[in-house]
């Protein structure tokens, strides 16, 4: 599959950063260097013309524009520079300013009568130009505020979403998708957007594309008859193909899934395991406590197994809140309590001082069409945007978040404690109630044989136990801290996770007893409340 970009040649003189080391020649240096005082000594006392280009048919006007010198391209507007002057390649100072993400020189531009569809002699626009170099806010300016055509083929049929895959641009594509940029968008060569990144071998690029789709691309062939997992195994990106692979058996077995049992599709493991605390609160109060083959219960033992009961109970209870209850999900356009959407979310978002935007574009989410706070999470099961995500769970059908995580912690509490209890009664109940068994039998056989009720509690609840603790460490622990499950697992992905210093560190930690206080009392921590003022770019 060939590839092709925009060149944009500039020489060292180009660079803005060299203005104290190299001398200011003519118009064309003046401009790349942004030196506005030497400029007009060129033009208005030399006379100099700003409308000639260089050797290599670079304008000025290209120069400025490339190095967002707002106040040079508005005085080379000024004194006769073209705005829509072409070089040899056909491009446009706007094209260079596409290259660096100079918004304020591309306002200039555009305010001044450039073209915002004009096109090289590859078809490219500045929304191309801006895709292949990753300028995703240059891109929202040019589309909200100059209605540029952000999904319009280049010469070859590959869109802006085509070129931001194959770079590898995360935060472009999530842009893109954003606006509905076509996915399934095929170029000459019959590739789509997942092709370029399986190519390109960007997992994070390829993820954004697939849980954003319908999957159907990962079945597209190219040309050539490869689709994107075969691509990628053709290219050797192996761990792009794995994750595609995975991605296309899922999505044949959820479909087998909703065929033949669609019930237990929508309802997770949920009813598993609502029927299993139930069928084993039963056996723990017929064959344990109620056992007429066992010595008659103490007082003190009967207390407990009362509580016991209690607390599975309870735990039933918290199990329907965590299972029904909204985890916090985030509302979309369409939604009943909605915020209008007659204005574009994305409208000077730059400039936006709302609380919610922290400057990541990957709080865009390309399915829900909403601007989420930066802990949120969109999940693929749910098909919803979670606020402070902390894992889907298929054992309550639901996912758990800002809104229902308290009763989930208390849930597997309760649950640990239960199982504890029962536990332990259980254990003391068969060795006082067995002293002794007829001879050459093992204390094990004669318990499995005469008491196997007993056995199979025990070895539920030690199942039980096990995952309850588990879980309940887990949570415990990410709570202390006031981070999620899932900012635990991908803690390398998200950047607002780290200091100055590049090492982990959550702003959202007041100490483990402030967390703590506020888990527990709130049900959730202000995340409006930091402890100091996280990176500004994250990666999800």
């Amino acid at each position: 599959m060939a590839s092709s970009e925009i060149e944009v040649v500039v020489s060292s003189d180009s660079n803005p950063n060299n203005n104290d080391q190299l001398p200011t020649f003519d118009v064309l240096t003046a401009s790349a260097h942004g030196d506005l005082h030497k400029l007009k000594t060129f033009v208005e006392q030399d006379g100099a013309s700003v409308s000639v280009p260089d050797a290599n048919g670079y304008y000025a006007l290209q120069l400025a524009s490339l190095n967002n010198f707002h106040e040079i391209v508005h005085y080379l507007i000024q004194h006769g520079a073209d705005v829509n002057a072409k070089d040899k390649m056909q491009q446009t100072a706007l094209h260079w300013a596409a290259v660096h993400g100079s918004i304020a020189a591309a306002d200039v531009l555009l305010e001044n009568g450039a073209r915002v569809e004009a096109a090289d002699i590859n078809g490219y626009r500045a929304v191309h130009v801006a895709a292949q170099y990753g300028q995703t806010a240059f891109l929202n300016h040019i589309v909200v505020k100059y209605h540029a055509d952000f999904d319009v083929p280049d010469n070859d049929g590959r869109s802006p979403l085509h070129w931001a895959a194959y770079k590898g641009f995360p935060d472009t594509i999530r842009l893109l998708l954003f606006r509905d940029a076509s996915q399934g968008r095929q170029d000459k060569d019959g590739s789509t957007p997942v092709h370029w990144a399986a190519l390109g071998g960007h997992a994070e690029t390829c993820a954004v594309l697939v849980h954003a789709g319908t999957k159907k691309e990962l079945m597209v062939k190219d040309n050539a008859g490869f689709t994107p997992v075969q691509l990628a195994y053709d290219k050797g990106h192996r761990l792009v193909a794995h994750f595609l692979s995975n991605q296309q058996r899922a999505d044949r077995n959820n479909w087998r899934g909703k065929l033949c049992s669609g019930m237990m599709v929508d309802s997770g493991y949920a009813p598993i395991l609502l029927c299993t605390i139930v069928f084993v609160t039963i056996l723990f109060f017929n064959s344990v406590v109620a056992a007429p083959n066992l010595k008659k219960i103490t007082a003190v033992v009967g207390l407990w197994a009362w509580t016991a009961l209690s607390l599975a109970t309870g735990s039933l209870y918290m199990f329907y809140r965590c299972s029904c209850k909204d985890p916090g999900y985030i509302k979309r356009p369409g939604d009943l309590g909605a915020p209008s959407d007659t204005e574009d979310p994305l409208l000077n978002i730059d400039l936006n001082s709302s609380s919610v935007w922290m400057g990541n574009w990957s709080q865009l989410c390309p399915t829900c069409k909403i601007i989420r706070p930066v802990r949120s999470k969109h999940c693929p099961t749910c098909k919803r945007c979670v606020e402070q995500f902390d894992h889907h769970c298929p054992w309550i059908s639901n996912c758990v978040g800002k809104r229902n995580k308290r009763d989930f912690f208390i849930f597997i509490c309760m649950e640990f404690l239960a199982s504890f209890l029962a536990g332990a009664i259980a254990i003391q109940r068969i060795w006082t109630s067995i002293p002794g068994f007829p001879e050459g039998e093992t204390w094990i056989h004669h318990v499995v044989v005469r008491h196997p009720g007993l056995v199979t509690f025990l070895v539920m609840d030690t199942v039980i136990f096990i995952a309850a603790t588990t879980l309940t460490i887990t949570q415990a622990s990410t709570i202390a801290r006031n981070l999620t499950t899932n900012e635990v697992a991908n803690s390398t992905r998200y950047q607002y996770l780290r200091g100055p210093d590049g090492r982990l560190r959550n702003p959202y930690n007041h100490g483990c007893w402030k967390n703590c206080a506020d888990f527990l009392f709130l049900g959730y921590t202000n995340d409006d409340d930091i402890a100091w003022t996280p990176l500004q770019q994250v990666a999800t």
